[in-house]
């Protein structure tokens, strides 16, 4: 529950940024529709080719990196376009810590500046997320295990880089090291992640949950299933649009945390112990 409500302070902190900009709103959803066309784009061919499943262990080796190859495309070109509209946010972010107020072209034009730097590090997440899928695949349970753990490791070192690679201009690999130096620096040697986002938003759709399963009574005992399916639009429009806010206030958070850890600022809205408990000695 304290971690709970540390995360919940912090959204908070977050969503004050935002609603004195709420056109950075616009970045998480046509990331998100550039994330669908992606996924469109390499879905149908590999739908239609039937070649969706991982090879055999046994399978020639042309199959293999035919599928894997394909499957690092996929990957860099959804983490390109997640990272380019994220640095965007976070340009942003960054000018209205500073006191100013941005506009969203401030954010295209931020981002499209650092585009060498974000395909650099669109091409080292896709390699380790492939990485990570190699090792799903081939090591079955205990393969997801390691790899959901090494996940969460990868999650936290990188969790400033972002931040690095717009502020400073730096490389990925230069901008990976620091942002692991800078929580170990601030945060301790040992660290865990002591906020969740992920967890108050899935608190926040439950009430969307709750509508359908409501819905679905009233529909088995009417006999139609309009009251599903109206109940099922809303409670998708409600949960994209949580998605949408939930990527905006994770990266303004994330630039609270970088401009914390490198210059011992705290950000307008939110306090240092909020920020010191973000991340906290295990």
């Amino acid at each position: 529950m304290g971690k709970f409500a540390n995360t919940w302070s912090l959204m908070k902190a977050s969503w004050q940024v935002l609603k004195k900009d709420k056109e950075l709103l616009v970045f998480p959803v046509i990331s998100g529709i550039c994330c669908l066309i992606v996924l469109a784009l390499f879905a149908v061919p590999v739908f239609m080719s039937g070649s969706w499943q991982p090879p055999a262990k046994a399978a020639p080796l042309s199959a293999q990196v035919n599928y894997y190859g394909l499957l690092f495309l996929f990957y860099f070109c959804d983490y390109l376009v997640i990272i380019f509209f994220n640095a965007a946010i976070v340009a942003c972010a960054v000018v209205r810590m500073q006191g100013d107020n941005p506009t969203v072209a401030d954010g295209f034009r931020a981002a499209s500046s650092r585009l060498t730097l974000i395909i650099g590090w669109a091409l080292v997440s896709a390699t380790v997320g492939l990485l990570f899928r190699v090792i799903e695949d081939r090591s079955e349970k205990a393969g997801r295990i390691i790899a959901a753990l090494l996940g969460i490791a990868w999650s936290l070192m990188s969790f400033l880089v972002i931040p690095i690679l717009v502020v400073e201009k730096k490389g990925p690999i230069t901008a990976l090291k620091e942002s692991s130096q800078l929580l170990k620096k601030t945060w301790g040697e040992q660290i865990i992640g002591n906020f969740s986002f992920g967890l108050v938003f899935f608190v926040l759709m439950l009430p969307a949950i709750a509508l359908v399963v409501i819905a679905g009574f009233f529909a088995s005992s009417a006999g139609t299933l309009l009251p599903l399916f109206v109940a099922g639009g809303i409670a998708f429009l409600y949960m994209i649009g949580l998605s949408v806010v939930n990527s905006a206030l994770h990266a303004i958070f994330q630039t609270a945390v970088f401009l914390y850890a490198r210059y011992n600022q705290v950000p307008p809205g939110f306090q240092e112990d909020q920020l010191m408990n973000a991340l906290q000695r295990k």
